[in-house]
């Protein structure tokens, strides 16, 4: 492991180290897994099961992109999409989005720029789902052009071509005209690919502001500014391992700038909330592992 590596995973646990000494010296963990105890078991079930679904959408999303490579293996790709996110919650940096190149080759013999080219395409489509939907919380008519932007967008598909032609040459001008050509290259696929996103999306933040307020009474715009606050913390260039510390203090800053919560009353729901996602993702895990490569 070389030495910038080995820096930043020591910071990812350090960050971790950190957080759990605060939390143990602020409210005290015992005190803070209390309200478990007393959180409806049906809501939780429930809240589980919808999450869970949402991974199901974001592999119906790879499956239908790449439709022709994955016929009659949706099994499959719904192992690589729930591997691809346990990756993306253990590894610091997100270095486990490697692992998406890595099993489209394996698995489906996808070359890796097509792949990662796609994977850029959704990452894009998330981050805008994600600000359109914490701006829909506060303030609705703002969002319908936020929304409308990518249809705009599509409106101009040699832009980005252009773009790549002024500024690239050779190699490197191949690449990213090969990679150009993974995004794509109908309004079907285009309008497909988005609905799935802002479905899987949809359910994914109303299952986090609807955990969130089974432990801390905030109105719902605020679950969900800070919901996505704390998702949003994954691009951080560091954080601590499986998001421990980070993707709390972004679901604080949420709940804490936009409701009238105290910030000791916000950690708490923040952490609850996160051992929740944490014990779905590795539950899913799990299916991952008993789903075989070949059917």
């Amino acid at each position: 492991m070389n030495r910038p590596r080995l820096v930043r995973y020591a910071a990812s646990a350090a960050i971790l180290a950190a957080f759990v000494f605060l939390v143990e010296h602020w409210i005290g963990w015992a005190r803070l897994l209390r309200p478990w105890l007393s959180v409806p078991p049906a809501a939780v079930g429930a809240a589980a099961l919808l999450f869970a679904g949402s991974y199901v959408l974001r592999a119906l999303r790879v499956f239908d992109y790449f439709r022709d490579e994955m016929r009659g293996a949706f099994a499959l790709c719904l192992k690589l999409a729930l591997t691809h996110n346990l990756l993306n919650h253990l590894l610091p940096m997100r270095a486990g989005e490697l692992g998406f190149p890595l099993l489209m080759s394996r698995w489906f013999g996808i070359g890796g720029v097509r792949s990662v080219s796609v994977l850029l395409w959704f990452r894009l489509l998330d981050a805008h789902t994600l600000a359109g939907f914490a701006i829909a919380a506060w303030f609705w008519p703002a969002a319908l052009p936020w929304f409308a932007l990518p249809l705009f967008l599509r409106r101009k598909p040699g832009a980005a071509r252009g773009f790549a032609s002024r500024f690239l040459r050779g190699k490197l001008l191949a690449v990213a005209h090969q990679a150009l050509d993974s995004w794509p290259q109908s309004q079907a696929a285009f309008l497909r690919a988005w609905t799935w996103t802002l479905l899987n999306w949809g359910v994914k933040i109303g299952v986090f502001a609807w955990v969130l307020r089974l432990f801390a009474e905030v109105p719902a715009a605020a679950a969900v500014t800070a919901a996505v606050l704390g998702d949003a913390t994954s691009v951080l260039p560091i954080h601590g391992i499986a998001g421990a510390g980070t993707y709390e203090a972004g679901v604080v800053a949420g709940l804490t700038l936009t409701a009238a919560v105290s910030p000791r009353t916000a950690l708490a729901a923040a952490v609850n909330l996160h051992l929740f996602v944490l014990g779905t993702v590795f539950a899913s895990g799990i299916v991952a592992l008993l789903i075989p490569r070949r059917g």
